[in-house]
């Protein structure tokens, strides 16, 4: 495994891969691995001749107030991580690089962006969109792999790469959950043992609505209703959103008829987690 730390390098290297006609999978993250990002890693190694994983704190997708500067980082260990999971090269990019100072070009994906996290995280999304432009352009992948806790995410970046016939494949992988149903993500370290087992509230809360969708319930105001009663009994907790929505476009549904998403944002103390889950509805007649 090596890490490379120039993009013009790791352009380099991708290109001559490609031109052997192997195929390159891709894992962009910010770092702070986790099993989820393995999970993804594992899947790229099954799919994929080489795997490439990016680490980069992106400070384009952090607002001024939030956690860019405390964002848990480590290298050694991502790297002893991605190693033993196969990883053949970690992309490593400093910020002066990835945004010099002349950089003026963002990619925006409108509608999808503004919604959900993006209400009260402005700028957050473009961020995202335009650092995984950049790397799609330097990696140059046949497959990119994104997980399913982040769903506004996956559906920007699905919509960017359409919109914008990026040639690369969006492959998306379930949610991994720790033990006790809290959606792995790296800013679980910020949460003290009270906090975790208060965070248990996001996931009770999904299982809670599936199990009024099981019972025949379509009205989601009232299901949307329930989710947050949960919720609100955690002194802790306070909500920035709970949600259904269309799947593809992220709109709020009043009524489920077809496949649909659920979706809430919540704080913990200070430390803000979001968690869904995909509701696969077949109606009968």
């Amino acid at each position: 495994m090596k890490i490379i730390r120039c993009k013009n390098l790791m352009s380099v290297i991708s290109r001559k891969l490609i031109l052997k006609g192997k195929s390159i999978g891709f894992v962009p993250t910010m770092g702070a691995l986790h099993e989820g990002h393995l999970s993804l890693i594992r899947q790229a190694r099954k799919d994929n001749d080489i795997v490439v994983v990016s680490i980069f704190v992106n400070p384009a997708q952090f607002g001024p107030k939030e956690d860019f500067k405390k964002y848990p980082r480590n290298l050694f260990l991502d790297a002893a991580l991605c190693r033993n999971a196969g990883v053949d090269f970690i992309f490593y990019p400093q910020a002066k690089e990835m945004y010099p100072k002349d950089f003026k070009t963002f990619v925006e994906v409108k509608e999808l962006s503004d919604i959900l996290c993006g209400a009260t995280r402005p700028g957050h999304f473009r961020g995202v969109a335009t650092v995984v432009t950049k790397l799609f352009n330097i990696v140059g992948p046949s497959i990119a792999y994104f997980g399913q806790k982040d769903a506004q995410q996956v559906a920007v970046i699905k919509a960017m790469v359409s919109d914008l016939d990026l040639p690369v494949k969006i492959k998306v992988m379930p949610t991994l959950r720790e033990n006790d149903g809290l959606a792995m993500s790296s800013r679980n370290k910020y949460l003290n043992t009270a906090q975790r087992a208060q965070a248990q509230v996001l996931y009770r809360s999904l299982r809670i609505a599936k199990s009024l969708i099981n019972q025949g319930i379509r009205d989601t105001g009232k299901i949307v209703r329930l989710m947050k009663q949960e919720i609100h009994k955690v002194k802790i907790a306070k909500i920035d959103y709970v949600s259904i929505v269309d799947t593809k476009n992220l709109t709020p549904i009043k009524e489920i008829k077809k496949e649909c998403l659920m979706v809430l944002a919540v704080w913990i103390g200070n430390t803000r987690l979001i968690d869904n889950m995909v509701i696969i509805r077949r109606m009968h007649q």
